[in-house]
Order: C-alpha cells, then sequence, then structure tokens
C-alpha cells in the first residue's frame, strides 16, 4: 500500500491513530455526563440536556479541542478528570514497533495533533512514545486545527515539508481532506479508531486496521 521510497516525511495523528480512541469516547460520553450529573443540582435527565447544550458547538474547531474552553463551559477541572481515567490511555497494535522502523528509516517523523498540550502531556506521561518523533506539533500552538488550511501553512513554515512526498495517517476524514487540499500526496485512515466499536466499512480514504499492514521493511533505508 505505500512505498516507502516516495515518502521523506510521515505526519502521524495521535488520538485513534496512535492510540486507541475508546479513552477519549468514553470520558465524553460516559464520564463527563456521569460526573456531571452527579454534581449538577438538576437531576439526571435536565442535568444531561444541561451538558448537551454546552457541548453544542462544531466540531473541528480550536474551542472543540481546548480542554481549558471545557473547563470554563462546565466548571470542571477537565484535565484533572482525564488524569483520574489516564490508566485506560492505551496504544493502538503495532504502534511501538512502527514508530520503532521509522526512526531507523530515512523519514523525518512528526506527531500532527488536534488535542490540547495538557491532554497530549498527560497521554505521553502515560504511554512514553515522544522520543520517537522529530517533532510534536500541536495545533492549538498554530492558532488553527488541522481540519484549516492555515495549519499545513502554518506547519511548513515551522516544519518544511514536501507535500508530494509526505505521507498522513489520520482518524478523521474531515482532516485527511483538509490535507489532500493543501497537496499532501500520500493518505491513509484508521479503520477502527476505537477498539470497542465497529471498524468502519465505507471510507473517503485507503484504510488499514493495524500498522503491521505498511510496515516499512527493517533497517530499509
Amino acid at each position: 500500500m505505500i512505498d516507502w521510497a516516495t515518502i521523506n516525511t510521515v505526519l502521524l495523528d495521535m488520538d485513534g491513530t496512535l492510540l486507541d480512541l475508546n479513552f477519549d469516547n468514553y470520558f465524553w460520553t460516559q464520564h463527563i455526563p456521569e460526573t456531571y450529573a452527579r454534581e449538577s443540582e438538576l437531576g439526571t435527565i435536565p442535568s444531561i440536556d444541561d451538558l448537551q447544550t454546552k457541548l453544542d458547538i462544531k466540531p473541528g474547531t480550536l474551542q472543540w479541542y481546548c480542554l481549558d474552553h471545557w473547563s470554563e463551559q462546565l466548571n470542571m477541572d477537565i484535565p484533572a478528570l482525564k488524569q483520574e481515567l489516564a490508566h485506560m490511555i492505551s496504544l493502538r497494535p503495532f504502534v511501538l514497533e512502527f514508530l520503532s522502523r521509522l526512526k531507523n528509516s530515512h523519514c523525518e517523523v512528526v506527531m500532527v495533533t488536534n488535542a490540547h498540550r495538557k491532554a497530549l502531556d498527560i497521554k505521553m506521561n502515560q504511554v512514553d512514545i515522544a522520543h520517537w518523533f522529530d517533532n510534536i506539533v500541536v495545533s492549538h500552538e498554530l492558532d488553527a486545527p488541522k481540519e484549516e488550511q492555515a495549519f499545513w501553512h502554518r506547519l511548513q513554515e515551522i516544519n518544511p515539508f514536501d507535500p508530494a512526498r509526505t505521507l498522513l495517517i489520520d482518524d478523521t476524514e474531515s482532516i485527511l481532506r483538509s490535507a489532500e487540499v493543501y497537496g499532501i500526496a500520500h493518505l491513509l485512515t484508521l479503520l477502527q479508531p476505537d477498539s470497542q466499536r465497529q471498524a468502519r466499512v465505507d471510507t473517503d480514504f485507503p484504510g488499514i486496521h493495524h500498522f503491521d499492514e505498511i510496515m516499512p521493511d527493517a533497517g530499509q533505508p
């Protein structure tokens, strides 16, 4: 699926790509509603309706990914609540083997994530993979999410890359479409970002189940 001789830069998403998305899905769909209902004086059903109203902003924006925004909106310490569940953070299958092969290849390897820096720190403290990357780029620090063209232009400024020789692997298809518009030539998605949910069947981009399907050869220059 990948001709590694044509790739100089590998851009890797974090949540749902390197990490099992089950952590985030459980956090936002179960842990936050349960905690909000417990701490709310409205009662369970009204409190869940109130929570849903507060959560109803457009996905794919910086606010959507910002833990500080949600801490303020919900009057909850979102980073602390994430830390409570840090034991649930886990790597997807074959991630370490894949990163090790990339590290020993000719490719530059960059993590590009929409995750808030506080979330990134919690997750890297748990799985300790930061050292495998030549650079880690957080969209909040570029003032644009990966869904926007501004992200890719600003990424190019701080970490130059040749779009024609770049591979992006991301589980979010709106992000892959944005990268395609920018000109990134090699795009892959994950068919089962959350190990506890059903694998996706129809995707707009080529998909893999696990990284063993695209592993560079050991010792490949």
